[in-house]
């Protein structure tokens, strides 16, 4: 059972709160040491918020895309690094296993991702394996009732810190996407699992992200999330979930910067007068403020597609592709009307500016996205 409209407005609310309460006044703090206050991953699990798409039998809130997108874009209006390290566990770090993993698997490991106490992370990407994600060289051999995985991920935001990994190996190297990609879910704790060196990144302090090593690693058969060979799809299904939920933080954080331009614009006087009143200051929030209200609409477009039981798989590309270019586009607009102020480290906009970058790569680069709406367009139009 979902969240209803009430209790979905009512935690939006709350989120609101929280962030602009609790988190935003450790947001220097953790730009600082790039660590994450504990108290703030504990309000975070007190709040539910690492069980957002979590189905309720399993302790989690359970909300549906559209409620999910909701209250992740109030999660955007903070530090993305906070933001980063929750959504990264609520969306393609668990999806996969709510919605293809066996029963046995989710009644094992819900509950605990769902109260925080297991952090959940996604494998797919590899040093030859970025926007060819089929390209894998990770290899899955079974051997009585176990797997054994050999391989090396990276840039895999959670690393450090997961204690359950969605990890894509290949299975059968001639079938490749086509039935040879299969998905598992693997402890931190298993025999020949490694965590590797940890990215130094331009953004997202405190959301911290590694390679991650398989050597001769034994995962049970029983971890085995979806069908054996179906790993592909099953990519491409968690991937489009994340992409909608990206975009809504996006959108979050496009609209704090919105807000935080118009007071100093308000406030700042230069030659006797507000620079509010200047035309060029005007036309720049008003193309902010447009810009991310299509970038909303088409978000929660996409979120009401896969609430409906449709794919939205065009639709969660464009929302990612529109939503992360309007991040981009409004933090560039905010330093130009904070000038001077909007370059120094210790306000908030230069840190919104550098994690912006970002969203323009992870979870499938833009110019992917324009390839698959376009394949999209195409094959609706076959004459």
């Amino acid at each position: 059972m979902s969240a209803t409209a009430s209790e979905v407005s009512q935690m939006k609310t709350m989120i609101r709160n929280f962030v602009e309460n609790e988190v935003d006044p450790y947001a220097q703090q953790i730009e600082d040491e790039n660590h994450i206050p504990q108290h703030l991953v504990d309000k975070a699990k007190e709040l539910g918020l690492f069980g957002l798409s979590i189905p309720e039998e399993y302790g989690g809130i359970g909300l549906n895309a559209t409620g999910k997108a909701i209250v992740l874009e109030q999660l955007g209006r903070t530090h993305n690094g906070y933001v980063s390290l929750i959504s990264a566990h609520t969306g393609i770090g668990s999806t996969g296993l709510v919605r293809l993993g066996s029963e046995q698997i989710k009644q094992k490991y819900l509950p605990d991702m769902a109260a925080g106490n297991l952090i959940g992370a996604f494998a797919l990407s590899e040093p030859g394996a970025g926007s060819d994600a089929t390209n894998l060289s990770t290899k899955a051999e079974k051997k009585g009732n176990k797997w054994i995985l050999n391989g090396l991920k990276h840039y895999i935001t959670n690393g450090p810190i997961a204690d359950v990994i969605t990890v894509f190996a290949i299975t059968d190297k001639e079938k490749g996407a086509k039935g040879g990609i299969t998905a598992f879910l693997v402890e931190k704790d298993f025999p020949g699992f490694s965590v590797g060196a940890e990215d130094k990144k331009m953004g997202l302090r405190g959301s911290h992200s590694s390679q991650i090593i398989f050597e001769d690693c034994e995962v049970p058969e029983e971890n085995v999330i979806g069908q054996v060979g179906m790993g592909y799809v099953s990519a491409l299904t968690i991937l489009g979930e994340g992409r909608v939920g990206l975009a809504a933080r996006a959108v979050g954080s496009s609209e704090k910067l919105i807000e935080m331009s118009a007071r100093y614009a308000n406030e700042r006087v230069q030659f006797g007068k507000p620079i509010a009143v200047n035309q060029g200051i005007q036309w720049m929030l008003a193309d902010m403020a447009t810009e991310t209200e299509a970038a909303k609409q088409l978000t929660m477009k996409a979120a009401s597609l896969i609430d409906e039981g449709k794919k939205a798989i065009k639709e969660a590309s464009m929302a990612k592709m529109f939503a992360s270019e309007v991040f981009n586009k409004v933090a560039d607009k905010a330093v130009q009307i904070h000038g001077g102020m909007g370059y120094i480290a210790e306000y908030p906009i230069e840190r919104f500016y550098r994690d912006a970058r970002i969203t323009k790569i992870y979870e499938g680069t833009n110019e992917i996205q324009r390839v698959i709406v376009a394949k999209h367009i195409l094959n609706e139009n076959k004459i």
